[in-house]
């Protein structure tokens, strides 16, 4: 029985998904941003979290330390190609490499409102912001990457891209061009022995409590005129599994994505909706 529980421990040590792999996180002190850290540092990662807030970003920090990671933060734009990439080049300067980058940056933006209704600035919003920072973010860790021949690119969208319906248009522009920069640039830096793989969620039902994402469904639900609670019910109930996914569905599938047992894959959509979309 001794032996029997000193090779269970050993296999799970042996186990981290990231183990000495150095992380760069866009948006690290946002909802998915920090959920994604803890876990990345719980399988081993080395972190390096940017962000427009610094004490959001302590905060993530402090969560992803407490499991055992060494993580570093720095205030950065990441709307903006120079800051990124000078701090692209501090990490590797600091650390020797990128293997994995992560764009969690988020927009707060308008949705729930009719094309009569939305004006063209409010429609470009999210579709300027997310594609700029997604390529700027890409850009700077795949210069890095590509001269190693190896690395991860890590994307983020949303149901918007494959939905219809009110309220619903920048946010389907975004999702949809975001998508398809990652298939693109997938395809461009395969070669390279550089991944890239999206990943879709639904709207995440603790992502609530943070504050800019709580004000954009605040404000989607009452344009509907429902309460905010009912809409997210309304939200659950359209997927096959009853239910939303929550921060933690989508942390645990990046650091996947990110690791070695997904090797083969790049290119991908990963469907985490719970079931809105089924592809």
């Amino acid at each position: 029985m001794q032996l029997f529980s000193c090779i269970i421990h050993e296999g799970s040590e042996a186990e981290m998904l990231l183990e000495e792999r150095v992380a760069v996180i866009h948006g690290g002190g946002g909802s998915i941003g920090a959920a994604t850290a803890r876990v990345f540092a719980r399988e081993g990662a080395r972190l390096f979290l940017a962000g427009r807030s610094l004490p959001r970003l302590e905060v993530a920090a402090d969560a992803a330390r407490a499991e055992g990671a060494e993580v570093e933060i720095a205030v950065v734009d990441a709307m903006d190609q120079a800051a990124v990439d000078r701090h692209a080049d501090e990490v590797v300067a600091r650390a020797g490499r990128i293997d994995v980058a992560l764009n969690a940056v988020g927009f707060d933006h308008v949705q729930g409102r009719s094309i009569a209704e939305t004006s063209v600035d409010d429609y470009l919003h999210p579709v300027a912001g997310y594609l700029r920072t997604n390529f700027v973010t890409a850009k700077a860790a795949a210069r890095h990457m590509v001269a190693r021949r190896s690395g991860v690119i890590l994307t983020i969208s949303t149901p918007g891209a494959r939905l219809t319906g009110l309220g619903l248009l920048g946010n389907a522009a975004q999702s949809a061009g975001l998508e398809g920069f990652s298939r693109a640039l997938a395809g461009e830096l395969g070669p390279d022995g550089v991944r890239v793989v999206c990943v879709r969620p639904h709207a995440m039902s603790d992502a609530v409590a943070t504050s800019y994402t709580g004000e954009m469904f605040g404000r989607t639900a009452a344009a509907g005129g429902i309460p905010l609670d009912d809409w997210l019910a309304g939200l659950a109930g359209g997927t096959a599994l009853g239910r939303l996914p929550v921060l933690d569905d989508v942390a645990e599938y990046l650091a996947f994505a990110a690791s070695d047992r997904a090797g083969s894959m790049t290119g991908a959509i990963a469907n985490l909706s719970a079931g809105a979309l089924v592809d």
